[in-house]
């Protein structure tokens, strides 16, 4: 985040990730990168329409889940071919009812650790006894059968492709750099603000329900692919509150739809940014009265009917395809992000361009940079690695069908189109700098306690 904060501020542009990567590195990776970041958010916006269904499903387990990914498909496709404006205040209206939800169910979580629950008095007993990290693989014909503290971090190792598709998003202001007001001024803001967002949001979040709920609750290992395995559900059914699950369902129909209408935006905003580098179609570009790119919007979109797929009998295994393909290519976007920041940072030296008078400075770099690609690549290349003990084709498919996708993406730009590698020297930092002629350096704080001042925001 703060490695894309610090180009798109000073280069705020439409569909930024595919720009930066093509001018800073290559054309080839900013068409690959372009092309499966946009892959994903397609695919996501199937599985958030996904999800609607099974919400809903919850109050009515009856009807056909094919109803409503149908409905919600027509709503949030005619909502995003509407003024940005609205987008944003129909954005800001979920956004508001998450924050009042997460706040409400992380005072929840302490008061019913705390004892006014049917449960009484919860503590930390749940990290003990099952245990707050479950082993995995340890049937007998394993080589973990018999090394627990292996065995429990190859459990935590084979979720992590799940937890960073939960975090993929934060990214999008970047997306929406060039679309954004004042973008010197307000990105830098969104990029501090991520911090606390992730530490409210997440963080606590996730330690209410490590802490309410244990890890073998026969609700969170069963087979339904309803909402009642939502944690925030069961840990409400296990405190004896009756009405809140109802409350939370409602709420996590709000936070889907949300990300549903987030999916096809950013997903066409990045069709725009290829078709603007030359990597995609023209006709993408065309906008209607009010400036909606109403093309990308529809290509971008279509996509969603895959949730129909879910129809069939193997829908949870075709819910969990989605997953991994989008939190793969997540992950690999992340990556080329962090390459581009590299060559952006080395560009800016030979140009002459001093970082310490840019707009916004990402902290403790190169390495905090260099940091994000390297584990981001490690995840990216070890994360299948159930598939291999014993071998399964489908699972092998499952969760490396985006990177194979990546490198016929760039392998293939490459070999078509011959393009040269970017030098430094010739890298492009002055095209899309928007208030380039007004713009003059701020002061920046020189002490260390003034630099973390300033970073938190």
């Amino acid at each position: 985040m703060v490695a894309m904060g610090e180009m798109a501020t000073f280069i705020p542009v439409s569909g930024a990730f595919t720009a930066y990567a093509s001018r800073f590195i290559d054309k080839s990776l900013g068409f690959a990168m372009g092309w499966i970041y946009w892959f994903s958010w397609a695919i996501t916006f199937a599985l958030e329409l996904t999800a609607t269904g099974l919400i809903i499903q919850y109050w009515v387990p009856d009807i056909e889940i094919g109803i409503f990914i149908g409905i919600f498909f027509v709503f949030i496709t005619a909502l995003n071919f509407m003024p940005v404006s609205i987008y944003g205040e129909v954005e800001f209206w979920f956004a508001s009812i998450k924050v009042v939800t997460v706040v409400g169910f992380i005072l929840f979580g302490i008061c019913i650790n705390a004892g006014a629950g049917e449960k009484g008095y919860i503590g930390f007993k749940y990290w003990n006894n099952p245990g707050a990290f479950n082993p995995y693989l340890t049937d007998a014909s394993s080589i973990l059968a018999n090394n627990l503290p292996l065995a429990k971090f190859v459990g935590f190792w084979a979720v992590l492709i799940q937890a960073g598709f939960s975090y993929q998003g934060t990214e999008l202001v970047g997306i929406a750099a060039g679309e954004t007001e004042n973008p010197r001024k307000n990105v830098p803001k969104a990029i501090k603000q991520t911090f606390w967002r992730i530490l409210l949001f997440f963080v606590l979040t996730i330690l209410m329900i490590g802490i309410l709920i244990p890890s073998d609750d026969p609700n969170l290992l069963n087979d339904t692919t309803d909402a009642n395995s939502s944690p925030f559900v069961v840990a409400a059914n296990l405190a004896g509150v009756s009405v809140l699950p109802d409350i939370i369902n409602g709420v996590l129909f709000t936070v889907v739809l949300s990300a549903a209408n987030s999916n096809v935006y950013s997903g066409s905003r990045i069709l725009v940014g290829l078709a603007n580098e030359g990597s995609a179609p023209k006709f993408l570009t065309s906008v209607n009265r009010w400036g909606v790119p109403y093309n990308a919007v529809a290509f971008t979109a279509a996509f969603g009917l895959l949730g129909f797929l879910n129809e069939s009998s193997s829908g949870g295994e075709v819910f969990n395809w989605f997953v991994n393909i989008s939190g793969v290519a997540g992950f690999i976007s992340w990556t080329c992000i962090g390459l581009s920041h590299i060559a952006f940072m080395r560009a800016c030296e030979a140009q002459g361009i001093v970082r310490s008078t840019l707009p916004y400075i990402a902290p403790f770099q190169p390495w905090f940079t260099w940091y994000g690609v390297g584990f981001n690549i490690l995840i990216i290349l070890t994360q299948g690695f159930t598939s291999f003990v014993p071998w399964d084709t489908s699972s092998f498919f499952t969760a490396y069908i985006s990177l194979i996708l990546f490198v016929v993406l760039y392998v293939g730009h490459k070999l078509w189109t011959r393009c040269p590698y970017v030098s430094s020297l010739e890298a492009d930092l002055l095209s899309g700098r928007k208030e380039l002629e007004e713009w003059v350096p701020e002061a920046k704080p020189t002490t260390l306690w003034g630099k973390v001042c300033a970073w938190l925001g």
